[in-house]
């Protein structure tokens, strides 16, 4: 059995229908537990991210709103611009609806597992570090799979999802300026290791500064597509919602495609009960652990329901797209010329309307992406073995330890950058169902404790 053979068959386990049926109920349990926080208390999101807390300077951990940021940059990434259009060509347009489910019904799931982080965060090295590793050791009182989610999310986030994000970067630079992938690759490792050397402080600041401006731009450039477009814009909602149901000729036998890409790509995108956010949420310093849940579960909002609907809205909007069915045939062909180059869906996108802007725009802005998220996949990574060996005392080993780490990640980023899309995909994708199937489990029992945490910050702004 070759590599691709073996790396199918992977995929397979982890990605079973089970896993995508535990999700969504996840999802939905949560936001009845919590009845419907990522609602009821949006007004209270924006207010911790920009009142008070972002202020907070001098003490052991970030700042909320770098916190916010960070788990930001991780969450907005080639998710967000090649991601949508694999599940667009894979899944069908009816795959956005599904995203927008999963966003919709995973910022519960974010508030959840933030608030626990921030509950069973603790010092280390004069930090704050948590995550899912730390509520399931001392809450669920089960220390070999807190040991086993930290290497899966070493392996997840500091391997096989760190060659994802360096392929789609690199296959846009291709695109656009021609540039061997390979070198686009070096380039990255370089910059990366200036930031990420630095530590946990030196990554918030870099991403409070540089997340809202590229997100904000990228939106703003898809509103001049979709406004240019805007006499399609009603066939194009009125074609994702049938689509997403399996209903008209062309995407009639799509719907388990549509559902399992739309959960798949908006997991991979927002990172919702990946654990990921967790661990960033639990390196801020916050007064109760709620806050820092609802920071948490507004950036799932800003990933899915405006990055990713943005670059969905380019891609129907001009039509640069074609779908295929799981044998690799193809349903629709709009843009033959693009083959299954997904990363060239949303470049033509921009160039329908903007003539020669798409290729450069679109490789620099997943380059701003990509290089933000590689960032937050280092923390999470880096959490994950201070974890590890929080026990051993003896700092050089542990120095010795992380740096090992930052080879092996450098290493991937270099050879993501040669592999093909599907393959390179598939390996992330099996990244994120692992450290995801045990975090959810986890939250699942755990979940009480957050709620209680709801119910005490809620109890507090009323008395204010």
């Amino acid at each position: 059995m070759d590599m691709e053979k073996i790396v199918q068959t992977i995929y397979d386990i982890v990605w079973s229908p089970a896993l995508i049926v535990l999700l969504v109920s996840a999802g939905l349990y949560f936001t009845i537990r919590t009845r419907c926080v990522q609602v009821r208390r949006l007004p209270e999101m924006a207010r911790l991210l920009f009142g008070n807390l972002s202020s907070r300077k001098g003490s052991s951990g970030i700042t909320s709103f770098e916190a916010f940021c960070i788990s930001l940059s991780g969450r907005v990434g080639t998710g967000n611009v090649v991601g949508v259009a694999t599940a667009i060509a894979l899944g069908g347009p009816g795959s956005v609806f599904w995203m927008w489910m999963i966003a919709f019904i995973g910022a519960s799931t974010a508030f959840v597992e933030a608030t626990l982080a921030q509950k069973y965060k603790s010092l280390h090295d004069g930090q704050y570090r948590g995550g899912p590793f730390s509520y399931i050791e001392h809450s669920l009182h089960q220390k070999w799979l807190a040991v086993v989610f930290s290497l899966f999310c070493i392996i997840g986030y500091g391997a096989l999802l760190a060659a994802v994000q360096s392929n789609s970067v690199a296959s846009a630079f291709d695109n656009a300026f021609h540039i061997d992938p390979v070198v686009t690759a070096a380039v990255v490792v370089v910059l990366l290791a200036l930031v990420v050397i630095g530590g946990v402080k030196r990554i918030a600041k870099f991403a409070s500064v540089v997340t809202p401006f590229m997100a904000l731009g990228y939106i703003g450039i898809s509103l001049v597509i979709v406004a240019m477009n805007w006499r399609v814009v009603p066939d194009v909602l009125a074609l994702i919602f049938k689509s997403a149901f399996g209903f008209g000729p062309a995407f009639g036998g799509m719907l388990g495609s549509a559902i399992s890409m739309g959960v798949k790509r908006g997991l991979f995108s927002n990172e919702a009960g990946q654990g990921g956010g967790a661990i960033v949420a639990a390196s801020a310093d916050t007064e109760h652990p709620a806050q820092q849940g609802l920071a948490q579960a507004f950036s799932v909002y800003i990933d899915t329901l405006l990055v990713c609907t943005a670059t969905a809205l380019m891609i129907l909007c001009s039509g640069n797209y074609n779908v295929f069915d799981k044998a690799g045939n193809a349903i629709v062909m709009n843009a033959p010329e693009l083959g299954a180059n997904y990363v060239a869906f949303t470049q033509a996108s921009i160039d329908s309307v903007l003539h020669g802007v798409g290729g450069p725009f679109v490789s620099i802005a997943l380059a701003f992406f990509v290089f933000t998220t590689l960032v937050a996949y280092y923390l999470y990574a880096e959490s994950s073995i201070f974890y590890l060996f929080k026990k051993n005392r003896s700092s050089k080993f542990k120095k010795v330890v992380i740096w090992v780490y930052r080879l092996v990640f450098f290493a991937m980023i270099i050879l993501g950058s040669g592999l093909t899309a599907d393959y390179v995909w598939t390996l992330g994708d099996i990244g994120v169902g692992l450290t995801t199937l045990v975090n959810i489990i986890a939250l699942l029992i755990i979940c009480p404790e957050a709620i209680k945490c709801l119910k005490d910050y809620e109890a507090v702004l009323k008395t204010d």
